[in-house]
């Protein structure tokens, strides 16, 4: 095993080491798990993942496991929440996952027609990412916003709706790459 950001598994294959969560997300998970009784604090499962997937981009077992351990709980428990909810990744996304909602009211509003250009202009189609690593694209279920359809959430965390029309997705997309490449220009992710 060597020193620095990979290790040696098997046939020599270079696999990412296993990573810790920060003590900022420690903090965050403690927080969460005082708003359950002491003996419930396996309760906060789902914000204490969240919160470790913010740091990570998606949960590997490792830091399914480690969520686990934090909050008292067997590490397969933790692992089938994990699982269950589409909210979370167990393998590497794009910085912007943009989930498209298809389901009947937004199909009737335009989200075919978002999905063609979507995948058009990222050069991808559902549950892919582009070569670059910026933009993975998901076919979602209701997002509860039927009134806004068509509508889109990035990152599980914004939504935008109304994406009638080409040019408010390719605002969508140029504005997302701008930002990419600010974070990129900072030191980001």
């Amino acid at each position: 095993m060597n020193g620095d950001s990979t290790r040696e598994t098997g046939a020599a294959a270079l696999v990412p080491a296993p990573r810790r969560l920060s003590e900022a997300a420690l903090q965050r998970i403690e927080r969460e798990t005082k708003k359950f009784p002491p003996e419930q604090r396996q309760s906060a499962v789902i914000p204490a993942l969240a919160i470790a997937q913010d740091e990570f981009g998606w949960l590997s077992t490792e830091t399914i496991e480690e969520v686990a351990n934090l909050l008292g709980m067997p590490p397969v428990a933790a692992y089938e929440v994990a699982t269950f909810y589409h909210m979370f990744h167990r393998a590497p996304v794009g910085r912007h996952k943009l989930t498209l909602c298809t389901n009947l009211p937004c199909m009737l509003s335009g989200a075919g027609r978002a999905a063609a250009r979507l995948k058009e202009r990222l050069g991808i189609d559902f549950g892919e990412t582009t070569a670059d690593g910026s933009f993975t694209l998901v076919e979602g279920e209701c997002l509860g916003a039927c009134g806004d359809a068509p509508v889109l959430l990035h990152n599980n965390k914004r939504m935008c709706s109304f994406l009638d029309d080409d040019g408010k997705i390719d605002a969508l997309i140029e504005s997302l790459r701008v930002e990419g490449a600010a974070s990129d220009g900072e030191g980001g992710v």
